[in-house]
C-alpha cells in the first residue's frame, strides 16, 4: 500500500505547525514532513514539537545536512526521538545544498566521502554498537549511545544524481527524491538504488529500501498558475511530467504515476504560496488518500 503524506512547507512560520500537525493528525493523514532549509526552520525541534501535539502522525525531516551536525549529535537527537515517539519519527540526511554549506564555512571538499561516512557510523550508533573510526570527516572514538532506540530505525538518504543514488542503495535505508524527479526519474533512480545495494549485498528481504518521492502539488481555483509560476522559479517548466494541479482525481492518478515507477512513498509538496495549508493536509487525506491503493 501506498504511503501518503504532506509537507509543512518551511516558508511558513514556525508557529503555524501546531494548528497543521494537528489538522493532519485529526484528517488522518499518515505522515507529514519538515524540511531543513537553511536558513529557516530546525529539523528537529520542528519534529519534536509535531510529534509531541499530535497522537498518531508520523514525522518525517527530509533532510538533515551532515556537514552542520557532528553525527554523534545526530544519533543522539534521533534515538531520543524513537524512544519518545517510537514509530513516528522518520529521518533523512544528506549533504545539503553546497551554497548554503559554504556560507557557514562547512562546506566538505568531498560531500559523497562525508555523507559515505556518516550513513555508516549513524547507522551502527542506533543499532546501539560501540563506534571508533578515524574517517577523513568522521572521527568517533569509542562512542556509543547510553539509550539507543529499542528497536532498529531506518535512516534515509537524500540523493539525486547517479554516484548519491548507487551510495544511498548501499549505505541508507531508504532514498528521498525532490519534487524535481518525474515518473521516468523515479525508475532510474531505483535502478541506480538497487546497482547499490547489490554491490553492497543488501537486497534480501531482510534490507528492505524505501523510496520516498515529493509531488508538487496545486489544487483550487488557482492550481495551474501556482504551480506554473513556482517551476518557472525552480527552471523546471518545461520538464515533462513533473507536478500536478487539479482535484483529488487529478493528484491521485500523479502519485499513481510515481508508485508505477517505483515509489513506495509519496509526499505532496504545496506551493510556497498556498493559501490553506491546513486546507492542503486535509485535502489529501480526506480526499486523495481514499483514491490511492
Amino acid at each position: 500500500m501506498t504511503t501518503l503524506g504532506a509537507v509543512f512547507r518551511p516558508q511558513l512560520p514556525p508557529e503555524r505547525l501546531r494548528d497543521l500537525a494537528r489538522a493532519a493528525d485529526d484528517a488522518g493523514l499518515e505522515e507529514l514532513w519538515l524540511w531543513e532549509d537553511c536558513f529557516l526552520e530546525g529539523g528537529i525541534s520542528a519534529a519534536a514539537a509535531a510529534l509531541a501535539w499530535t497522537d498518531r502522525l508520523r514525522v518525517g525531516v527530509g533532510l538533515l545536512p551532515v556537514p552542520l551536525r557532528n553525527v554523534a549529535v545526530t544519533a543522539m537527537e534521533a534515538a531520543t526521538l524513537h524512544r519518545l515517539f517510537p514509530g513516528r519519527p522518520v529521518l533523512g540526511v544528506g549533504h545539503g545544498v553546497q551554497d548554503w554549506m559554504g556560507q557557514v564555512g562547512a562546506r566538505a571538499e568531498s560531500p559523497m566521502t562525508l555523507l559515505r561516512e556518516y550513513l555508516t557510523a549513524l547507522r551502527a550508533l542506533l543499532a546501539g554498537e560501540r563506534v571508533s573510526t578515524e574517517g577523513r570527516y568522521v572521527k568517533l572514538d569509542a562512542v556509543a549511545l547510553d539509550w539507543p532506540p529499542p528497536a532498529p530505525v531506518p535512516i534515509l538518504a537524500g540523493a539525486t544524481g547517479p554516484r548519491s543514488l548507487k551510495l544511498s542503495g548501499e549505505a541508507a535505508d531508504g532514498t528521498i527524491l525532490t519534487a524535481n524527479t518525474s515518473p521516468e526519474g523515479v525508475r532510474e533512480a531505483r535502478r541506480l538504488i538497487d546497482e547499490g545495494r547489490a554491490s553492497a549485498s543488501r537486497t534480501g528481504a531482510d534490507t528492505p529500501h524505501t523510496v520516498v518521492v515529493y509531488l508538487l502539488t496545486a489544487t483550487g481555483p488557482d492550481a495551474a498558475a501556482r504551480l506554473q509560476a513556482e517551476q518557472r522559479a525552480e527552471g523546471v517548466a518545461s520538464v515533462p511530467d513533473l507536478g500536478v494541479a487539479g482535484d483529488a482525481a487529478d493528484v491521485a492518478k500523479a502519485v499513481r504515476r510515481l508508485t508505477d515507477a517505483g515509489a513506495d512513498t509519496v509526499i505532496l509538496q504545496p506551493t510556497a504560496d498556498e493559501p490553506d495549508p491546513e486546507g492542503f493536509v486535509r485535502f489529501t487525506a480526506e480526499e486523495v488518500r481514499p483514491l490511492v491503493p
